[in-house]
């Protein structure tokens, strides 16, 4: 059994990962921790969980972890993230939910981010943990940045067909759809059922983080860095991502040529889907499966990615990655 250490595991992709875990036949919980309710049953905090773990959560001490664990999902806010895990010697090994590494470039993290990175060093030199691109070099790592959710529906619909040149890299939108969760547990007043019920609104426009993940990730799985206005939206439902993505196709490609170049990349992983009408969140919630499906539509042709933004777009992704780093099949506890 491998022994895992969840820090930060008050928020709502924590509360998904240990479900995920305590149905893992290769894993055990060994080490929760949080801040706030140290001391505290796991249970208390997370009812959900009331009989699958029989642990309290502790103070997040390194040597503590070190010591009792194999594997460690950090699950901090960006920044605070990479100043816990630079602590950590070479022993353990470690998923970052955050977006401390996940970029390919230290002026675009801190630019970003509006901090000092601790370990510049490994900023572009970490895996970044999607399975479909990156199998071989996040089962060699010992560090892997988790993807971001918006990311992971834009990276699994564009890097094919930019690899095989079907689209043109100069004229993306991806538009993006999200449920409230995805603004994490804390309370905040634009996301009060009052507030956000019966209504959408766009944000973070021209100005949001994962836009230049998206870019930079496609980059490194290509070679080609495109250029992609990115606008995420809010919407009322709990959970998932919905992005429509409009694309200009080169000369002489067409829907049929995206669908074979998905299929070439996709077909055998065992997380992404062709369904054959427009993708629902309804059928892609408490998965880890991404949905993609595209159309014409004039000049353009519309691409749907579709995913849950707490299991494929965090927690998930996170198992498959762990999968991969301890030499599991990905699917293990995740089908």
């Amino acid at each position: 059994m491998v022994r895992v250490a969840v820090i930060g595991a008050t928020g709502y992709t924590a509360l998904e990962l240990l479900k995920l875990l305590a149905r893992h036949e290769s894993a055990t919980v060994t080490v929760v921790t949080s801040r706030q309710y140290e001391g505290v049953p796991l249970h208390t905090v997370h009812p959900a969980l009331e009989s699958l773990y029989d642990l309290k959560f502790s103070a997040a001490d390194v040597a503590n972890i070190s010591n009792n664990a194999d594997v460690v999902f950090c699950c901090l806010p960006h920044a605070a993230s990479a100043e816990f895990i630079c602590q950590f010697d070479d022993s353990v090994k470690i998923v970052d939910l955050s977006a401390d590494y996940r970029l390919n470039d230290v002026e675009t993290y801190e630019s970003l981010y509006k901090t000092r990175h601790p370990q510049p060093e490994l900023v572009g030199q970490t895996a970044y943990g999607l399975p479909e691109w990156f199998a071989s070099e996040i089962s060699q790592s010992r560090l892997v940045a988790n993807p971001g959710c918006f990311p992971t529906t834009a990276i699994l619909a564009l890097a094919p067909l930019i690899k095989n040149q079907i689209i043109d890299t100069t004229s993306i939108v991806v538009d993006s759809k999200t449920g409230l969760s995805g603004a994490g547990r804390t309370e905040k007043l634009a996301f009060h059922f009052p507030e956000c019920n019966e209504s959408m609104w766009a944000y973070g426009v021209g100005s949001h983080r994962h836009g230049p993940e998206m870019e930079q990730i496609i980059q490194r799985a290509t070679g080609v860095q495109p250029q992609i206005t990115f606008v995420p939206h809010i919407i009322p439902v709990t959970r998932g991502i919905l992005s429509t993505i409009y694309v200009h196709p080169t000369a002489g490609n067409s829907v049929d040529s995206i669908n074979a170049a998905w299929r070439e990349i996709y077909d055998s992983q065992p997380f992404v889907r062709f369904p054959e009408q427009s993708p629902q969140l309804k059928n892609v919630a408490h998965t880890n499966f991404c949905d993609l499906w595209c159309q014409p539509a004039g000049e353009h042709i519309v691409l749907v990615s579709a995913i849950d933004n707490l299991i494929k777009g965090a927690s998930g992704a996170a198992v498959q990655n762990f999968n991969l780093m301890i030499g599991c099949d990905q699917r293990h506890a995740l089908c």
